[in-house]
């Protein structure tokens, strides 16, 4: 196999022929909050072991669970040779089945390691590709200059690539790459919030078990953001996040009306989940998440519950927070279009990830099914476990319980919007 067989696959996946050699892969988000797609030349075998036919039907399937999105590509061309080059009428097909849909929300196309093939081929189809879709693309020599763009350890880069890059480099130098000495990691700030455990911020907190991010984001996106079209579908200006992330790790206060967009407090509360050390669903739940499936329909929200159930009190209590605030978006999906399988879709690999690599695409499945079952049976996921020690009460009732999550006073039925 020219690539790496996942053992989630399952032979059944309806494009199993293509997607075991993982030439598409997910990778995570970038510095905007968009989802990435990795395209892998070199995990391409030779063209008579591969239907190109299906492997566009494959990229289409891919790319449609998330063209509602902003998204992002990287395509890493090294690899790309005559025994397994597609046609140039491939190519013409490829182009054209891409419609509007698929081009007007992919937001970045990186092309890693162009070669002069590139060159050839972006003269034959300029004709074809709009000035604005053109600005969209970026050559990028060296893996180096990706880190600039996006979350670059989370790219699931083929190993030939790597080494493609360091003789690239080495050539470059005229003499074998040096060894690049990385500084010792400095010490987190008492006022970090990004990177840093759940226990860390809430140590540095007086307790608190709800991070000051999420808690002033949620808050902020519950007062003005419910009825907004296209909630957490939408990216932010890398710079404006930065900007705010630093405002937080130095203990600063965030006013998001300065900002006067709506969706910055959405990718902040995203990029929040997406930074801990461990995912906020643990690496524990990774594999039963994934089982996820292979569970019977009327069976599958019982075992949500005893996944959940299973959660460290804090990642449990944080949890809740977070899917109550999910629950009321998705209530609201007249307006905003965000439906429990929407969210999902953008949630999933913010909550869960696996503790190596990133998750494959087949995983998806199964992780966004289980997330849109938390957010659309909330109430029976979360109605019984109690919440003692950190309570000075003890053990409390569910309305006081559900109180403390929700903005709900006790005895009321509707939502407070703090």
């Amino acid at each position: 196999l020219a690539g790496v067989t996942h053992p989630e696959l399952n032979i059944h996946h309806p494009y199993y022929d293509v997607a075991r050699h993982g030439i598409i892969q997910l990778a995570g988000d970038d510095n905007s909050g968009r989802m990435v797609i990795t395209f892998s030349c070199c995990r391409m075998p030779p063209s008579h072991q591969l239907n190109h036919t299906r492997l566009l039907e494959y990229l289409k399937y891919t790319l449609d669970q998330y063209v509602e999105n902003d998204y992002t590509v990287v395509y890493f061309h090294y690899g790309l040779k005559s025994l397994n080059k597609p046609s140039l009428k491939w190519l013409q097909t490829a182009y054209k089945e891409f419609d509007r849909k698929y081009k007007k929300n992919l937001k970045a196309l990186y092309v890693v390691h162009p070669t002069n093939f590139i060159k050839i081929l972006w003269n034959i189809f300029k004709p074809l590709i709009s000035h604005k879709f053109g600005k969209k693309i970026t050559y990028l020599n060296y893996l180096s200059d990706l880190r600039e763009h996006l979350k670059y350890d989370q790219l699931n880069i083929p190993q030939e690539v790597i080494r493609h890059d360091e003789n690239l480099r080495g050539r470059q130098k005229g003499k074998l790459p040096p060894v690049v000495k990385v500084p010792p990691p400095r010490p987190p700030l008492p006022t970090q919030q990004f990177g840093v455990s759940l226990q860390y911020i809430k140590d540095k907190n007086k307790g608190e078990l709800i991070p000051p991010v999420m808690k002033e984001t949620v808050s902020y996106l519950k007062r003005k953001g419910l009825q907004v079209e296209g909630l957490f579908r939408r990216s932010a200006s890398i710079q404006t996040i930065k900007d705010v992330q630093k405002l937080y790790n130095q203990g600063k206060s965030v006013n998001f009306d300065d900002y006067h967009d709506i969706h910055i407090p959405a990718v902040i509360l995203k990029t929040f989940l997406r930074e801990l050390p461990q995912p906020l669903l643990t690496f524990e739940c990774y594999d039963h998440i994934l089982g996820i499936t292979s569970v019977e329909s009327s069976l599958r929200v019982t075992r949500c519950k005893q996944i959940v159930q299973g959660l460290p009190e804090h990642n449990y209590v944080v949890l809740k927070y977070l899917i109550c605030f999910l629950h009321m978006v998705s209530q609201e999906s007249i307006y905003n279009r965000m439906t429990a399988s929407s969210l999902a879709c953008v949630f999933g690999l913010n909550l869960i990830w696996p503790s190596k690599g990133t998750a494959s695409l087949s995983a998806l499945v199964p992780l966004n099914l289980f997330t849109e079952l938390l957010i659309d049976f909330y109430t029976n996921v979360f109605n019984s476990r109690t919440v003692p020690a950190w309570l000075p009460e003890g053990k409390v009732s569910l309305p006081q319980t559900e109180a403390l999550y929700s903005g709900l006073s006790p005895g009321k039925k509707t939502f407070n919007t703090d």
